[in-house]
């Protein structure tokens, strides 16, 4: 018989759960104001609220952690990830930040002014954020297939060109600093970005003089799809798609505790000295001096460590396996999920999954929350109450996707746990005509409100 796909490592560490009663968890999630961030990790069975900084490191990451080097400027830790950046994604200048969105709010100071264009495919939270902060506007380029859940398109974070050369066509090229790619594009599902939409916007953006860079926390991910996607990629190696990637890009910024398989860390990746020196003076006023920017040398070591350890193809598919193992069942059983599945997430269709609900009462939310009752699982909102008001008239954002994400950590659970996942997801399906109210706002902070906001049940 044909030999079955196995997980490409064997666990050394476990670390205990405890599965809570349906009680406890009523009262909990209601303590917690119906806001699954404010619930400790010990009221939680499976966490799938993000896939960031919870990855299980290898032992080549924990015994490079000893050798870690502290020294304050000039660390051998910070060659290391410098070299490690260089050999696989191209990219001559670093600046090391203590997570992903520091290396926004780094880059994002240098280059944003009030009043810009940032255009892009479905800028995540923390960017648009950053960019709506400085008092500019992020663009949403992205493919119309991303936002049809049903649809099967292998790239559904691909930018949209026609949408693309129509914002740069249309205003002053000092109004765009630059063009943002996630990849992949977290907000609509975990899609990944051809290598040929790279190419067409790299060549887009030369053409109006307009630099691009890569959001680039999945890139490794971004990368495996790729190489079974896309015609002429089969026999690439993922390091080898890697470069490439970076090749159309003038710059990068990195959440480390993604594809890096750290649990802090992050950088900024450029092409340009010029923007480096840029971006120094605000690194060394947020972050820390240079060769450290915020970072211990043994984090700097595990994320070295951890760049090689993401790029691996048996890893890669296991992890993104793990992912299209949950979406199968749930898909199986008549589930509207996004498809085909990402690489990091399952993301369930809110709108499809409760039509009782109106989008004013947060269907996401609703829908995480009766989750998370039904079987101890924090997932996450992706819609509505992410998506915050517009800053200049007050109103609540409608996004045309509406989804709850179950976002995996890296080798941390088995498929068992999916299976557990599937089964309550499941169960609150098979009642979802039940499900007739929704949520209301009780308070929330002016910008990233999902993260502190407290809600109330209708």
């Amino acid at each position: 018989m044909k030999l079955p796909k196995a997980e490409s490592y064997k666990i050394k560490m476990v670390e205990p759960i405890r599965q809570s009663t349906r009680e406890e968890r009523e009262l909990w999630i209601k303590d917690a104001n119906y806001n699954l961030f404010n619930l400790r990790s010990s009221q939680v069975f499976v966490d799938l609220l993000t896939d960031s900084g919870t990855g299980a490191m290898s032992d080549r990451q924990w015994s490079e952690m000893m050798l870690g080097d502290e020294s304050y400027a000039g660390a051998s830790s910070y060659y290391k990830v410098k070299n490690a950046i260089k050999d696989i994604t191209g990219f001559e200048y670093f600046l090391p930040t203590h997570q992903g969105r520091a290396a926004e709010n780094v880059l994002f100071s240098a280059l944003i002014k009030e009043g810009n264009l940032v255009p892009g495919n479905s800028h995540f939270d923390t960017t648009k954020a950053h960019i709506e902060f400085r008092k500019s506007q992020a663009i949403d380029c992205t493919i119309d297939e991303a936002f049809d859940t049903e649809l099967d398109h292998p790239f559904k974070g691909n930018i949209d060109l026609t949408k693309l050369e129509k914002v740069l066509s249309e205003n002053p090229k000092e109004n765009i600093p630059l063009i943002i790619v996630t990849i992949t594009c977290n907000s609509s599902g975990g899609q990944p970005v051809s290598m040929q939409n790279m190419r067409e916007v790299s060549e887009m953006a030369k053409k109006y003089d307009i630099p691009v860079y890569y959001d680039s926390a999945r890139f490794a991910e971004n990368a495996y799809f790729i190489k079974i996607r896309e015609e002429g990629y089969s026999q690439k190696t993922i390091r080898e798609i890697v470069k490439e990637m970076f090749s159309y890009a003038d710059g990068m910024t990195m959440s480390s505790k993604k594809d890096a398989i750290v649990n802090m860390g992050g950088f900024i990746g450029m092409r340009h000295k010029e923007v480096f020196d840029q971006a120094s003076v605000f690194n060394i006023l947020f972050e820390g001096f240079n060769t450290y920017g915020g970072m211990s040398g043994r984090d700097m070591n595990a994320l070295a460590q951890g760049l090689y350890d993401g790029t691996e193809f048996d890893y890669l598919e296991t992890r993104i396996g793990q992912v299209a193992y949950l979406g199968q069942m749930l898909k199986d059983y008549g589930v509207p999920v996004q498809y085909p599945f990402g690489g990091h997430a399952i993301f369930v269709d809110a709108k499809r999954f409760l039509p009782n609900i109106p989008k004013e009462e947060y269907i996401a939310q609703t829908l995480a929350v009766e989750l998370y009752i039904e079987g101890g699982v924090r997932g996450v909102e992706i819609g509505s109450i992410m998506a915050d008001r517009d800053p200049e008239t007050g109103e609540n954002r409608y996004p045309d996707l509406e989804l709850m994400r179950l976002a995996i950590p890296r080798r941390t659970y088995t498929n068992d746990h999916m299976k557990y996942v599937a089964a309550a997801i499941i169960n609150v399906y098979d009642r979802r005509n039940e499900i007739t109210k929704g949520l209301r706002i009780v308070t929330e902070a002016p910008i990233l409100r999902h993260f502190t906001v407290e809600l109330e049940k209708l």
